[in-house]
């Protein structure tokens, strides 16, 4: 068992993770599995949505590439409706696009903003689209109509955001962090300054909607909990370092099941961790490229990681070339993801 900390040695597919066929031309900018069932789409810098069915017999598992759909520029976010027919994608065209993709349905314009649309969520117990944008503002969408329901301002360009109703955090460009209460979604609920010296770059609400977790470009990850009374609890830690080098985490995703979570970072690896004990459950290798963005299947036995240019080092260093893209399926072990009990005192070993 490690404390928090780096993690090791790369190539393409260390960790022996099943590739997914047909992957995009381009970088991944998201991974979104159905809620319903083992159906993962991926939003792509070459303007493309796809989706694969993932068929998993014990551990042997195959993906088929099953439709596609094109945004105008590249796309940015994906999320699926709670009951697994549809898929919700957004991007620099500035437009959500609705794909009924149970149905084999077109897609259709639902929702639109002034600049790119960074995030996108779907919160069922509102039956309502919210969408966070570089226009700095986030909008909510009612399906049945083509203007917002509700537009707020926020401070600054929306970066990421994570719903846990009736949690939702954002964070922005400029290191706040708005916390909303979705009861009453048009006021802020609470604005704090980031517990990280540098830029945001994911977030993921707690499962228990009590606070949310925090990751920046500086390989740091910030544990945060809303109620006053429970400041004592928060804390940050490091991680996707090696030696002097400093990698961003660009993906939190917490267990479904056992709410231990999963940081993914530019360093190429990724690690689980069990925020209550205060310690790393597994640290896998590390890939020959970053890891952009991940996520957990519905019932967390599959998670899905992309391995390509994550555009941190800007597009003078980007060759599409020799750059690869991959997007590849880990099933994690029990002991992996299933949380631990404290170690003494200190939660450390």
């Amino acid at each position: 068992m490690s404390t928090f900390g780096a993690s090791s040695s790369a190539n393409l597919n260390p960790n022996k993770s099943v590739e997914v066929v047909q992957p995009p031309s381009d970088s991944v900018s998201s991974l979104s599995f159905s809620p319903k069932a083992n159906v993962l789409v991926a939003t792509s810098w070459d303007n493309q949505v796809r989706c694969w069915e993932i068929m998993r017999n014990g551990t042997t598992v195959g993906t088929v590439p099953k439709a596609s759909i094109s945004h105008e520029q590249p796309v940015l976010c994906s999320t699926w409706k709670d009951d697994g027919t549809t898929v919700f994608s957004g991007g620099c065209d500035k437009q959500v696009k609705m794909w009924p993709l149970l149905s084999g349905g077109q897609p259709v314009t639902v929702a639109m903003h002034d600049a790119p649309i960074r995030e996108i969520a779907w919160i069922p117990e509102m039956n309502l689209l919210v969408t966070g944008s570089w226009d700095k503002t986030l909008r909510y969408w009612d399906l049945r109509q083509s203007n917002p329901a509700h537009s707020q301002q926020l401070p600054d360009r929306c970066y990421t955001l994570s719903v846990r109703h009736p949690l939702m955090v954002v964070g922005t460009a400029d290191r706040n962090l708005i916390v909303f209460n979705l009861q009453n979604p048009q006021t802020e609920f609470k604005r704090i300054a980031s517990p990280l010296k540098y830029q945001t770059r994911c977030v993921a609400s707690f499962p228990d909607q009590q606070g949310f977790l925090i990751g920046s470009i500086e390989g740091r990850v910030g544990v945060h909990h809303l109620d006053d009374s429970q400041q004592s609890k928060n804390f940050t830690f490091k991680c996707h370092r090696e030696g002097n080098e400093i990698y961003s985490v660009n993906s939190l995703s917490f267990h479904p099941m056992h709410h231990t979570f999963v940081t993914a970072g530019s360093d190429g690896a990724f690690n689980f961790w069990d925020k209550d004990s205060k310690q790393r459950l597994k640290a896998m290798s590390r890939c020959s490229q970053p890891i952009p963005c991940s996520t957990f299947n519905n019932d967390g036995s599959i998670f899905a990681y992309a391995v390509c240019y994550d555009w941190s080092k800007g597009a003078e260093n980007h060759n599409p070339s020799t750059a690869k893209t991959n997007i590849f399926l880990h099933l994690p072990q029990e002991s992996d993801v299933k949380g631990k009990p404290r170690i003494g005192n200190s939660g450390r070993k």
